[in-house]
C-alpha cells in the first residue's frame, strides 16, 4: 500500500531541478488515478467482509468513474491528448498495491483495503493541491479540478469513517 503513496508522493515539489508537468500530463494522472480508484473500489466492492467495506468500494466506483468521464470529455473539449508525465511510478505502485490487497480476505482485507485508500486519498490532495493545481495552465482545467477536489477530501472522510466503525466492532 505504501507503493502507492510513495508514487504519488513523488509528484510532489522537490529541492533541485523537477519535470515539469504540462494540462496533458495532468490530464493523464487524473485519468490514471481515477481508473486506479475504480480497480480498487471493485475490489473493496467485492471482496470486503463487512457491509461498510463493501458501501465504500462501491461508492468510489461510481464517483471515480463519473469523474473520469467529466475529465475524458473535458480533455475532448480542450483538444489534448492526455500523456503520462515521463517519470510515472503509478503504473507500478497501483499494481503492487492491487497485488497486496488480492492476496488478503476477510476482515485483514477490509483494513488493508481502508488503510490504502484512506492512504491513496491524503496522497491526491497533496499531490492536487502542492503539485498539480499550481501547474495547471488551462482556466477550465483548473476550474474543474479544483471542482472535483472537495470529492477527494470527502472520500478520505468516508474512509476514515468505515475504518472508525470497523475499529469499534
Amino acid at each position: 500500500m505504501l507503493s502507492v503513496l510513495m508514487a504519488l508522493l513523488s509528484l510532489l515539489p522537490v529541492p533541485g531541478p523537477v519535470q515539469s508537468l504540462t494540462d496533458a500530463n495532468i490530464i493523464a494522472i487524473f485519468d490514471a488515478a481515477n481508473t486506479y480508484d475504480i480497480e480498487t473500489g471493485t475490489l473493496g466492492e467485492q471482496k470486503g467482509s463487512s457491509k461498510e467495506v463493501r458501501a465504500v468500494g462501491a461508492s468510489l466506483v461510481r464517483d471515480h468513474q463519473a469523474v473520469r468521464q467529466q475529465g475524458r470529455d473535458l480533455a475532448k473539449k480542450l483538444g489534448v491528448t492526455p500523456m503520462a508525465p515521463a517519470v510515472n511510478p503509478l503504473a507500478e505502485a497501483h499494481a503492487n498495491a492491487l497485488a497486496e490487497l488480492k492476496a488478503k480476505s476477510g476482515s485483514a482485507f477490509d483494513r488493508a483495503f481502508l488503510d490504502h485508500e484512506i492512504a491513496y486519498h491524503q496522497a491526491v490532495i497533496d499531490a492536487v493541491t502542492k503539485t498539480l493545481l499550481p501547474a495547471i495552465q488551462n482556466a477550465e482545467l483548473k476550474a474543474f479540478v479544483e471542482k472535483i477536489a472537495p470529492a477527494f477530501q470527502a472520500h478520505l472522510d468516508m474512509c476514515k469513517a468505515a475504518k472508525a466503525q470497523i475499529n469499534a466492532m
